[in-house]
């Protein structure tokens, strides 16, 4: 007799697949703009953009994951908030150029389809999509049995947003004599996990105490999810326009100078008082058991994770909007002429952080 194969014995449970997505439902359909067409379980997401509303809509798009964050997630087994951190990595990568987040689509790929967890992370996606204002449209949730274990996951986005072409924001509007709005984080956000994951093994700290600084235990700070500043910043556009704010930079791998530097045009440099702004105990943590300081500028966002640069005339009432949505908020430096020329850094931090 014949040995029988089964999906299921080689490692890729079709039922399972269908309770996960009866499990996320719900939460899926909650993101919907009007623009939405059909609803999950179509081959492709479909939305009607109304071009009437535009005078000419250039699409923009943005692809991302979460990295080895999740490898804490699943270590402290909680997986509601690595999807928040998801909509988070693509929706501010696509407001920096001015852009408003339409829609999103998700990629899970997975050991093993467990429905519950499939529907905390996904749900943890939806989350993220409310507080950017895009619609969950679809996506796709793959088991590798063979090729992950049954715990074992990652995920990736794609978001698309729209804007129109004469509003396009980036380093063509900043200019000498603007000031940099510097926007607070909410943690290391999702970047520098290999490092962070590094010193806890290393250090052999307890993800379960409270260390020295720290106001909860260590795994809940670092899984705080990443502040979504996709609708704060496209609030100060559409109250002071392009004429005020000219650029944003999203604070991601390669630090605040760096990122920063990725909006300053040539000529120009962007000098940043880190005087202004106290270092976050969790990253103190860090530097207490190993890292360097110039690495932890480098690798972590440290306390700030968006600037804007905007007009001088214009900064206080741009952090006092940002502050009256909850956003902290604060003048972190200047845009002037580039000492030295091009071999002199495009941005620099300067100071020494607030005690």
């Amino acid at each position: 007799m014949s040995t029988e194969f089964t999906y299921a014995a080689s490692g890729v449970d079709i039922d399972a697949g269908e309770r996960a997505v009866t499990l996320m439902k719900a939460a899926v359909e909650r993101t919907n703009r009007p623009e939405v067409v059909g609803g999950l379980g179509g081959f492709a997401g479909l939305f009607a953009l109304d071009v009437q509303k535009y005078r000419k809509p250039l699409l923009a798009s943005s692809t991302d994951g979460v990295g080895t964050k999740i490898a804490l997630a699943r270590q402290l087994d909680r997986h509601d908030t690595v999807g928040i951190d998801l909509v988070a990595m693509v929706v501010d990568d696509l407001v920096a150029c001015g852009a408003e987040p339409l829609f999103l689509q998700d990629y899970v790929a997975t050991g093993k389809v467990v429905p519950e967890r499939i529907a905390a992370i996904v749900t943890g996606i939806a989350a993220g999509c409310t507080l950017a204002g895009a619609a969950l449209v679809g996506g796709e949730t793959a088991e590798h049995g063979d090729l992950m274990d049954a715990d074992e996951y990652d995920l990736a986005a794609t978001a698309v947003g729209v804007v129109e072409a004469d509003a396009v924001l980036g380093p063509e509007r900043v200019r000498a004599g603007d000031v940099v709005v510097a926007m607070a984080s909410s943690g290391f956000h999702s970047n520098g996990y290999s490092l962070v994951r590094r010193v806890v093994g290393a250090a052999g700290l307890d993800l379960h105490a409270t260390p020295a600084g720290l106001s909860r235990p260590l795994g809940e700070e670092l899984l705080e999810p990443t502040r979504i500043y996709a609708l704060d910043c496209l609030a100060l556009v559409e109250e002071f326009g392009v004429e005020t704010v000219h650029a944003f930079a999203h604070i991601t791998g390669g630090g605040l100078a760096g990122n920063t530097a990725r909006v300053v045009p040539d000529g120009l440099q962007a000098v940043l008082d880190r005087s202004t702004w106290a270092l976050p105990a969790a990253v103190r943590l860090m530097e207490e058991h190993g890292v360097p300081r110039t690495e932890s500028e480098r690798a972590f966002n440290c306390g700030v994770g968006m600037v804007a640069a905007v007009s001088a005339d214009r900064a206080d009432d741009v952090v006092a909007r940002l502050t009256a949505r909850g956003v902290p908020a604060w003048v972190a430096g200047t845009v002037g002429e580039r000492p030295g020329g091009q071999d002199t850094p495009a941005a620099e931090l300067t100071g020494s952080y607030r005690a």
